[in-house]
């Protein structure tokens, strides 16, 4: 099997074993082939690809949730860790993140899915890490994040993959890093982070991005403040997952339906975690790898949640 570029490099069946009954049900998924954490997730179609690691690491791994298989690829152009990355239309959009002395980057690489090449893009206007991106409407959403390491940046910076462009839109009301990031009907929703890159001081902080008007809106809070959450939206909710303080990972895992402004209680993760990410297939939630203990920890953990009615 061949996903783009990757080759197969790994094939677990899934272990299926029920974790949680109300309002969803957690099963086992297939460990990845090596360790990670304070990556971004980018999917395309039925594929997760997880970039940049906190140990080092720099092959990018590609997880295909059509069949539960993972697989290798090319290495980064360098070593990085919390970037912030999206996939489009055959490529993989790599922007900013830390080099391993936590000196903030603000690269723009470009990977080409089918041939594995690299290309360097326009420069990000404010170099951050530990921010999000998101795609809507074709171009790339990149928000907030540490421009400096104890230092939260409001930009919300928008690029244009066509024109290889960057753009202004209305900065962030409140600055964060470590925050979870969707679209949802047309709209950005900006959950959760922490302030100056410290888990200490939390934020449950709910805000909506509406670029018809180009400004935001407060949401309904997040029942438990957490950092380095993983975020995926779902059929109309978007779902929030795990985080960290200092000195513990959280297990917690809750849906927010903008529609309502009301947030719902899911079954916790199995396994606590923080600096992770999630994806969606089929009515599925994959929560990729991160950190079980907090600070600097990773795994090759795969859980996944069929939420239920």
């Amino acid at each position: 099997m061949r996903i783009g570029f990757f080759v197969m490099a790994l094939t677990l069946v899934t272990a299926g074993m029920a974790i949680g009954q109300e309002a969803g049900q957690w099963s086992a998924g297939p460990d990845g082939p090596a360790p990670r954490a304070e990556m971004a997730v980018a999917q395309e179609g039925s594929v997760a690809y997880l970039v940049g690691d906190v140990f080092g690491a720099t092959e990018i791994l590609a997880f295909d949730m059509a069949d539960e298989t993972w697989s290798t690829g090319p290495a980064l152009p360098a070593s990085m860790h919390h970037p912030m990355a999206a996939a489009l239309d055959g490529k993989l959009y790599v922007f900013g993140g830390y080099d391993l002395r936590w000196t903030v980057l603000g690269e723009t690489w470009i990977l080409d899915l089918a041939t594995g090449d690299w290309s360097e893009g326009a420069a990000m206007p404010t170099p951050r890490g530990a921010g999000a991106a998101v795609v809507l409407d074709g171009r790339i959403h990149v928000i907030s994040g540490n421009a400096v390491r104890s230092e939260n940046s409001p930009a919300h910076e928008v690029y244009d993959p066509a024109t290889d462009s960057w753009s202004e839109a209305a900065p962030i009301p409140t600055p964060r890093d470590h925050l979870g990031l969707v679209v949802i009907a047309g709209e950005i929703v900006a959950m959760a982070g922490r302030v100056g890159g410290d888990p200490t001081y939390n934020l449950d902080v709910v805000e909506i991005y509406d670029p018809e008007t180009d400004s935001w809106r407060e949401g309904a809070p997040v029942p438990s403040a957490r950092s380095g959450v993983a975020a995926v939206a779902l059929d109309g909710l978007a779902y929030v997952f795990g985080g960290e303080t200092r000195q513990v990972t959280f297990a917690e895992a809750e849906a927010y339906d903008p529609a309502a402004d009301a947030w719902t209680a899911l079954p916790p993760l199995p396994t606590p975690r923080h600096g992770f990410g999630a994806a969606t297939h089929e009515g599925r939630i994959y929560t990729l790898m991160g950190a079980p203990n907090a600070g600097a920890d990773s795994s090759t953990l795969v859980e996944i949640l069929t939420p239920t009615e």
